[in-house]
């Protein structure tokens, strides 16, 4: 479990298909590294991957077939990837709940400059425009919190259908991760609020009169073919 509060900033190198050796090289490195041992699980831009083997200035972690297919890390290692260590009990938890397991990627649209902050929009590929819909749209609300490239971030708009938002970066978010290297075009790596995944599940179950497991988000049809739900609705169905 993770925050979505970045530490530091490294650099990828590939070694074999499907093992990466992490440098650290901006940030809090001791922060990182001083603890750090054999089993434990750092995301890496948001994935959460588990080290192998501990090397000089970081560490070496090996990613699944599930992992290279879902995350630009089987698509791009350029430039640099945000670090956060696992969340230790007792500490604060200063962003949301991120686990570590990415939908589906994403990509910068557009970014613009304000007095107090840089909005920046993002939205699907053309290439994973399917798995968008089915992992992420649904889950896309105002004011709502998504995790990009492990950052906690708040939406600050969207549109209807969950297809773009939009995030506001404070100053401190934008110099501290790889957020300011972005060019319109850039993927990212988007993971969902686990806690509106939960919910989303319970009330698809509920309204299809169906409390059984559920396999796979997959199956689950998207949040905009719900019932509307409204005060009266609720009233209907046993809450008050």
């Amino acid at each position: 479990m993770f925050t979505g509060l970045i530490q530091a900033l490294a650099t990828l190198q590939p070694i074999g298909q499907d093992q990466f050796q992490i440098s650290c090289v901006l940030g809090d490195v001791e922060l990182i590294l001083k603890d750090l041992a054999i089993g434990d699980s750092v995301a890496v831009d948001g994935v959460c991957l588990t080290v192998a083997e501990i090397r000089d200035k970081g560490f070496i972690a090996t990613a699944s077939p599930e992992t290279l297919n879902r995350t630009k890390l089987g698509q791009s290692l350029e430039g640099y990837f945000n670090l956060e260590t696992s969340l230790r009990a007792g500490s604060k938890l200063g962003g949301h709940f991120v686990t570590g397991h990415i939908d589906g990627v994403g990509c910068l649209q557009s970014v613009t400059s304000t007095a107090t902050s840089w909005e920046m929009r993002f939205g699907a590929p053309v290439s994973d425009a399917n798995i968008w819909r089915r992992q992420i749209a649904p889950y896309i609300v105002p004011k709502g919190s998504i995790a990009v490239n492990g950052i906690s971030l708040t939406i600050s708009d969207c549109d209807l259908d969950g297809n773009w938002f939009q995030v506001a970066v404070i100053p401190h978010s934008y110099q501290e991760t790889n957020l300011r290297y972005l060019q319109p075009g850039s993927w990212v790596n988007i993971e969902a609020d686990i806690l509106g995944k939960y919910v989303g599940k319970f009330l698809q179950s509920y309204l299809k009169g169906n409390l059984n497991y559920v396999e796979s988000y997959d199956n689950i049809p998207a949040i905009s073919t719900l019932t509307e739900i409204t005060p009266e609705f609720l009233a209907e169905h046993g809450f008050s």
